[in-house]
């Protein structure tokens, strides 16, 4: 069988046009991974200057959510003259969770620990208003119960808000 001759044309241009392909690729190789390296590491770096304020705000709510919960202020700004006890522990854990619900998506960009131990604060003060009213009668008054939890907080050696206020900000200075 004879090949015809522009078959055989047709394949040597196109094994020369490979070839010189291929040895253009080699020349450039280098120079093409490092653009398409540079490249990643600018996307990253606009990724990182974008979402960087979006964690300095985070962890600014947080910080707002732990000062709002802290009994000491919460108390201060829920009770009203004459409030029941019963309706002072709704007004505060409906403050609770509302002030939670409201910063529940900050956890997107804060470190999982930290997310943790805010969301375990946020338990334990639930936990404490709640064990605190367990202690009196129906007939006690807001202000009862608002200097048994009082109580209760002045007797804790080191405040729980004030270190996860504290373990906020190493959070923070991990980010520089």
């Amino acid at each position: 069988m004879i090949v015809p001759s522009f078959l055989i044309e047709m394949i040597t241009l196109f094994l020369g046009v490979f070839l010189a392909l291929l040895a253009i690729y080699g020349l450039v190789r280098k120079d093409i991974v490092r653009f398409l390296s540079l490249k990643n590491v600018e996307m990253h770096q606009e990724t990182r200057a974008h979402i960087l304020p979006l964690r300095l705000q985070a962890h600014e709510r947080l910080i707002l959510f732990i000062d709002r919960i802290n009994p000491a202020n919460m108390l201060l700004r829920l009770h009203q003259p004459g409030i029941s006890i019963a309706e002072l522990q709704a007004a505060v854990l409906t403050e609770i969770r509302s002030e939670y619900q409201h910063n529940i998506a900050q956890q997107l960009y804060v470190g999982a620990s930290t997310w943790q131990v805010v969301k375990k604060l946020k338990d334990d003060t639930i936990g404490m208003v709640n064990n605190g009213a367990q202690g009196f009668g129906k007939e006690a008054t807001g202000l009862e119960l608002a200097k048994a939890i009082l109580e209760h907080m002045a007797g804790i050696e080191e405040n729980p808000y004030d270190l996860t206020i504290s373990l906020i900000k190493q959070d923070i200075h991990q980010l520089f």
